[in-house]
């Protein structure tokens, strides 16, 4: 019994612990919802979640930690729907079959910490090899390892020698290939598979794309009834859906199906908004790595080939995203870390101004309607009650000048302070 009573207090000074008052104030806070700044904002947090939001001097507030942001202007943690942690643009092409399998998922700790010092506590990783995505996400959830809040998407699904296959050795090379799936009951058992082992998303590919071999960049992949039955299984499994699509059919094709998001987009036409729109169906388009891929991408390694996708793809894909803006899509911000390097993800937010958003309505993407495409607006993209505390602050107001972004002072994740760079 005595034995039971200490296991019992020792429970209760845990929870006691964990749910530690945190007080944070700063100079102003965006308010991403209304577009507006409130000036002196405080926080209250307990247990990781806001409790309460309002002004210095009107709001009561009992004793806490203080957390003090000085004169920083304060927005919600930043939600990147499109990333790779586990993958480097430095070490493309052939030169990444040298490193073994375990190197990525201890390359992914680096990139991990990377994006949320960048200002990003959430992703969404639609794509890494070995569960290597969830290994991470469980090194954060224990303190292991700084990082993001992580929706793994495991294994990305991919039809025999499309985009999601690895087609860079010769013929006579065989090897598990654990993310390829073909025909309705086969893609529906990979969904299965893939849901056990703790994907929290779908993503598949339904078209060629820059950085695979041998496919045409905009080929569907997918057959309409694969797609069908792929989404069906996954919406059945409570889990949304990501697909990879260039092309105008594949696009089509996945819309059709019911995919939750649409990533890159690149040769959208007018149909498939019309499609996109009756759907609800979201947009995610990575429009600043061309630049990197076009400067960098040969000395990286990328072959000559993927280099000509990229060129055929890059100014298309900036102007669907221009006219899918102006036509009222739901889009949400995906940048494609790990194409380019992770850290540097918002440097997407000024080709979203320079392509025809405000800068509000980049930060939105990237705040409340990335939360609501993720399907979790109620724990993250706004400093609100519920939600969890996570906070950035930032040198002067992002709605004037969006870059500013780019140089995130102070980090704080679930009402801790991960990143203090004033």
């Amino acid at each position: 019994m005595k034995r039971i009573a200490l296991a019992v207090v020792a429970l209760m000074s845990s929870v006691s612990a964990s749910a530690e008052t945190v007080v944070i104030t700063a100079g102003r806070m965006l308010d991403v919802a209304s577009g507006t700044m409130m000036e002196k904002p405080i926080i209250v947090v307990e247990d990781g979640r806001i409790t309460k939001v309002g002004r210095q001097g009107e709001l009561a507030v009992t004793d806490g930690k203080r957390i003090d942001l000085g004169a920083l202007t304060i927005l919600p943690g930043l939600i990147d729907m499109h990333v790779h942690l586990t993958s480097d643009p430095t070490l493309s092409g052939m030169q990444a079959l040298s490193y073994p399998s375990s190197f990525w998922t201890v390359l992914g700790t680096a990139m991990a910490k990377r994006t949320i010092d960048a200002g990003f506590t959430t992703v969404r990783n639609v794509g890494a090899s070995d569960y290597a995505d969830l290994a991470l996400k469980m090194a954060i959830e224990r303190g292991a390892i700084p990082g993001p809040r992580i929706v793994p998407a495991t294994y990305a699904i991919g039809a025999t020698g499309g985009h999601c296959d690895s087609n860079e050795l010769p013929a006579n090379y065989v090897f598990d290939r654990p993310g390829i799936a073909d025909g309705p009951d086969g893609v529906r058992q990979k969904v299965r598979e893939l849901h056990r082992r703790g994907a929290e998303v779908i993503k598949y590919c339904a078209t060629g794309g820059v950085f695979s071999i041998g496919t045409s960049v905009g080929a569907q992949q997918y057959t309409q009834a694969e797609m069908n039955a792929l989404v069906d299984e996954a919406h059945m499994l409570g889990l949304k859906v990501a697909a990879h699509a260039h092309g105008t059919n594949g696009i089509k094709a996945a819309i059709r199906a019911g995919v939750d998001t649409v990533e890159h987009v690149s040769f959208a036409d007018a149909e498939a908004f019309e499609l996109a729109k009756k759907a609800g169906t979201w947009f995610s388009m990575d429009i600043y790595n061309d630049d990197y891929i076009l400067a960098e991408g040969a000395k990286n390694g990328v072959p000559e080939s993927s280099l000509a996708k990229e060129r055929e793809v890059g100014l298309r894909q900036r102007q669907t995203f221009q006219a899918a803006w102006k036509a009222g899509l739901k889009m949400a911000f995906g940048s494609d870390a790990g194409v380019y390097p992770h850290g540097d993800n918002a440097r997407q937010f000024g080709k979203m101004v320079e392509w025809g958003m405000t800068p509000i309505d980049a930060i939105r993407a990237a705040t409340v309607k990335a939360a609501e495409a993720l399907g979790r607006e109620a724990d993250v993209g706004q400093i609100a009650p519920g939600r969890y505390a996570d906070i950035i602050a930032v040198a002067g107001d992002p709605t004037r000048d969006v870059t500013l972004l780019r140089d995130v002072k102070m980090v704080v994740k679930g009402g801790l302070v991960v990143k203090d760079a004033r």
